[in-house]
């Protein structure tokens, strides 16, 4: 012991709710990977998609439109990320497109994660800035989608140019 200070003074100053959700993303990522459910999940998602017969600009537009609507029912961008990447990965794997590059693809779409601007709950800035009680809901929604779908553009422009040349895509 340190002396600098005692459990009962530190454990109201810690996060808990924040470690809880690091744990349990954590864990359910590996959990995910550990039972093949990551895999098993993947091969659905490539027959539904039907992504074996899309090129690597097709399949990143499609898996990451999937992420920006799965995050409407997520609070946090970590949770989902902890949760999808996994899943990701599984489905990069599982696609025959030739010269695709699945940690190009899986960072790319480690961006498409942080698109929560259409509820206040997707992120903790938006939480935050909605309980400030200056704006409705459906304000939050209005800006939201157009924040949403400028950032889906703009990754798409990416994907396109910049990141292909950087051999991403």
């Amino acid at each position: 012991m340190v002396g600098v200070m005692d459990w009962k003074s530190a454990s109201p100053l810690i996060p808990w709710g924040t470690i809880v959700l690091f744990g349990v993303g954590i864990s359910l990522g590996t959990a995910l990977l550990q039972t093949q459910a990551a895999a098993w999940l993947a091969d659905l998602v490539v027959r539904w998609f039907g992504l074996n017969h899309l090129g690597a600009f097709a399949i990143l537009a499609v898996i990451a439109a999937f992420l920006v609507v799965i995050h409407l029912g997520f609070a946090s961008a970590t949770a989902l990320a902890s949760s999808m990447i996994p899943i990701v990965i599984a489905i990069m794997q599982k696609v025959e497109t030739p010269a695709l590059s699945v940690l190009g693809m899986t960072l790319l779409l480690q961006f498409v994660v942080s698109f929560g601007f259409i509820l206040p709950v997707n992120s903790p800035q938006g939480m935050v800035a909605y309980g400030t009680e200056t704006f409705a809901a459906r304000d939050f929604v209005r800006t939201g989608l157009v924040l949403t779908a400028l950032a889906y553009a703009l990754m798409l422009a990416f994907a396109a140019t910049y990141w292909r040349w950087l051999g991403y895509v």
